[in-house]
Protein backbone atom coordinates (compact mmCIF):
# COMPACT_ATOMS: atom_id res chain seq x y z
CA UNK A 1 0.00 0.00 0.00
CA UNK A 2 3.02 2.37 0.98
CA UNK A 3 5.77 2.99 -1.11
CA UNK A 4 7.95 4.04 1.72
CA UNK A 5 9.19 2.07 4.04
CA UNK A 6 9.85 3.89 7.36
CA UNK A 7 10.00 7.77 8.71
CA UNK A 8 12.26 9.66 10.94
CA UNK A 9 10.04 10.93 14.20
CA UNK A 10 11.10 12.90 17.10
CA UNK A 11 10.06 11.75 20.39
CA UNK A 12 7.57 14.35 20.65
CA UNK A 13 6.21 13.75 17.15
CA UNK A 14 5.70 10.12 17.92
CA UNK A 15 4.15 10.58 21.23
CA UNK A 16 1.82 13.28 19.36
CA UNK A 17 0.91 10.23 16.52
CA UNK A 18 0.21 8.01 19.64
CA UNK A 19 -2.20 10.23 21.41
CA UNK A 20 -3.96 11.11 17.26
CA UNK A 21 -4.24 7.39 17.22
CA UNK A 22 -5.83 6.70 20.49
CA UNK A 23 -8.49 9.61 19.52
CA UNK A 24 -8.62 8.27 15.89
CA UNK A 25 -12.67 8.74 16.34
CA UNK A 26 -12.27 11.81 13.73
CA UNK A 27 -9.86 9.57 11.02
CA UNK A 28 -10.94 7.76 8.14
CA UNK A 29 -9.91 4.70 7.13
CA UNK A 30 -6.97 6.14 4.74
CA UNK A 31 -5.78 8.29 7.12
CA UNK A 32 -5.81 5.59 10.07
CA UNK A 33 -4.29 3.14 7.55
CA UNK A 34 -1.21 5.45 7.02
CA UNK A 35 -1.24 6.62 11.00
CA UNK A 36 -0.49 2.88 12.12
CA UNK A 37 1.82 2.24 8.81
CA UNK A 38 3.97 5.60 10.78
CA UNK A 39 3.85 3.99 13.68
CA UNK A 40 5.25 0.99 13.19
CA UNK A 41 7.95 1.69 10.92
CA UNK A 42 8.96 4.99 12.84
CA UNK A 43 12.62 5.27 13.52
CA UNK A 44 12.08 7.63 17.00
CA UNK A 45 15.29 9.88 17.74
CA UNK A 46 15.70 12.72 20.19
CA UNK A 47 15.27 15.93 19.17
CA UNK A 48 19.26 17.11 18.86
CA UNK A 49 19.76 13.81 17.19
CA UNK A 50 17.02 14.25 13.96
CA UNK A 51 18.69 15.14 10.45
CA UNK A 52 18.10 19.04 9.53
CA UNK A 53 16.58 17.27 6.12
CA UNK A 54 13.67 15.43 8.10
CA UNK A 55 10.09 17.15 7.83
CA UNK A 56 9.26 17.54 11.87
CA UNK A 57 6.23 18.95 13.36
CA UNK A 58 5.84 22.40 12.62
CA UNK A 59 9.04 22.57 9.84
CA UNK A 60 8.06 24.44 6.74
CA UNK A 61 8.30 22.21 3.36
CA UNK A 62 8.31 22.29 0.22
CA UNK A 63 6.52 19.64 -1.65
CA UNK A 64 5.25 18.49 -4.98
CA UNK A 65 1.83 16.03 -5.36
CA UNK A 66 2.32 13.69 -8.55
CA UNK A 67 3.96 16.95 -11.45
CA UNK A 68 1.80 19.77 -9.77
CA UNK A 69 3.72 22.72 -9.27
CA UNK A 70 5.48 22.75 -5.64
CA UNK A 71 3.65 23.90 -2.38
CA UNK A 72 5.06 25.12 1.19
CA UNK A 73 3.36 24.45 3.78
CA UNK A 74 4.04 24.29 7.74
CA UNK A 75 3.04 20.89 9.14
CA UNK A 76 1.21 21.41 12.27
CA UNK A 77 -0.49 19.53 14.52
CA UNK A 78 -3.96 20.86 13.52
CA UNK A 79 -5.78 23.76 11.76
CA UNK A 80 -6.38 25.96 14.14
CA UNK A 81 -2.62 26.63 14.90
CA UNK A 82 -1.87 28.37 11.45
CA UNK A 83 -2.84 30.76 9.44
CA UNK A 84 -5.66 29.32 6.68
CA UNK A 85 -3.59 28.22 3.73
CA UNK A 86 -0.14 28.36 5.28
CA UNK A 87 -0.96 25.07 7.45
CA UNK A 88 -0.65 21.18 6.64
CA UNK A 89 -2.26 19.22 9.76
CA UNK A 90 -1.31 15.77 10.47
CA UNK A 91 -5.14 15.15 10.53
CA UNK A 92 -4.56 15.26 6.89
CA UNK A 93 -3.16 12.58 4.25
CA UNK A 94 -0.86 14.98 3.34
CA UNK A 95 0.13 16.57 6.07
CA UNK A 96 0.90 13.04 7.81
CA UNK A 97 2.30 11.19 4.86
CA UNK A 98 4.98 13.85 5.03
CA UNK A 99 6.10 14.08 8.64
CA UNK A 100 9.49 11.84 9.25
CA UNK A 101 10.30 12.04 5.18
CA UNK A 102 13.41 13.42 4.39
CA UNK A 103 14.25 15.81 1.65
CA UNK A 104 14.03 14.26 -2.14
CA UNK A 105 11.92 10.93 -0.25
CA UNK A 106 8.71 9.99 -1.52
CA UNK A 107 5.81 8.41 -0.72
CA UNK A 108 2.45 7.31 -2.57
CA UNK A 109 -0.84 7.65 -1.04
CA UNK A 110 -3.39 4.64 -1.83
CA UNK A 111 -6.66 6.07 -4.46
CA UNK A 112 -9.06 8.59 -2.53
CA UNK A 113 -12.39 7.77 -4.21
CA UNK A 114 -12.28 7.38 -8.17
CA UNK A 115 -9.22 9.36 -8.47
CA UNK A 116 -5.67 7.97 -8.85
CA UNK A 117 -3.03 7.35 -6.13
CA UNK A 118 -1.13 10.48 -4.91
CA UNK A 119 2.70 10.28 -5.11
CA UNK A 120 4.07 13.16 -2.21
CA UNK A 121 7.82 14.22 -2.57
CA UNK A 122 9.35 16.23 -0.06
CA UNK A 123 11.68 18.85 -1.85
CA UNK A 124 12.75 20.64 0.98
CA UNK A 125 12.55 21.41 4.75
CA UNK A 126 13.14 25.38 4.71
CA UNK A 127 12.76 25.64 8.13
CA UNK A 128 13.16 22.87 10.96
CA UNK A 129 12.49 24.00 14.43
CA UNK A 130 14.99 21.60 15.73
CA UNK A 131 17.54 23.01 13.85
CA UNK A 132 16.74 26.14 14.67
CA UNK A 133 17.15 25.53 18.17
CA UNK A 134 20.23 23.75 18.14
CA UNK A 135 21.70 26.96 16.29
CA UNK A 136 20.81 29.34 18.93
CA UNK A 137 22.40 26.98 21.16
CA UNK A 138 24.98 27.07 19.50
CA UNK A 139 25.60 30.97 19.04
CA UNK A 140 24.70 31.09 22.99
CA UNK A 141 27.70 28.44 23.64
CA UNK A 142 30.42 30.79 20.95
CA UNK A 143 29.11 33.85 22.05
CA UNK A 144 32.49 35.49 24.20
CA UNK A 145 32.04 35.77 27.95
CA UNK A 146 30.89 39.45 28.58
CA UNK A 147 32.40 41.62 31.50
CA UNK A 148 30.80 43.94 33.04
CA UNK A 149 32.12 47.48 33.28
CA UNK A 150 30.43 50.12 35.99
CA UNK A 151 32.63 53.32 34.33
CA UNK A 152 34.09 53.08 30.93
CA UNK A 153 36.44 56.12 32.30
CA UNK A 154 37.87 54.54 35.59
CA UNK A 155 40.62 53.03 36.24
CA UNK A 156 40.37 49.86 37.19
CA UNK A 157 42.56 49.43 40.58
CA UNK A 158 45.68 47.24 40.78
CA UNK A 159 46.06 43.42 41.33
CA UNK A 160 46.92 43.06 45.06
CA UNK A 161 50.30 42.09 45.56
CA UNK A 162 51.72 39.05 47.11
CA UNK A 163 52.82 39.70 50.94
CA UNK A 164 55.70 37.59 53.11
CA UNK A 165 57.53 35.84 49.88
CA UNK A 166 54.59 34.64 47.90
CA UNK A 167 54.21 31.76 49.90
CA UNK A 168 50.32 31.43 50.95
CA UNK A 169 49.98 31.66 54.64
CA UNK A 170 47.12 28.97 54.68
CA UNK A 171 43.66 29.31 56.48
CA UNK A 172 45.42 30.39 60.16
CA UNK A 173 45.86 33.71 58.58
CA UNK A 174 42.48 33.93 57.53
Amino acid sequence: MWTRKGCILTTRDFAILEILHEQRTELDQSLAALLRHKLASAAVVFHDDVPPDAATLNSRVRYRVGGNAPATRIITRDATQAMVGLALPLNTLRGLALLGLREGEAITLPQRGAGLAERITLEAVLYQPERAGRSAAERVRMRPALRLVHDADAIPPPLPRERGGGEDPGPSAA
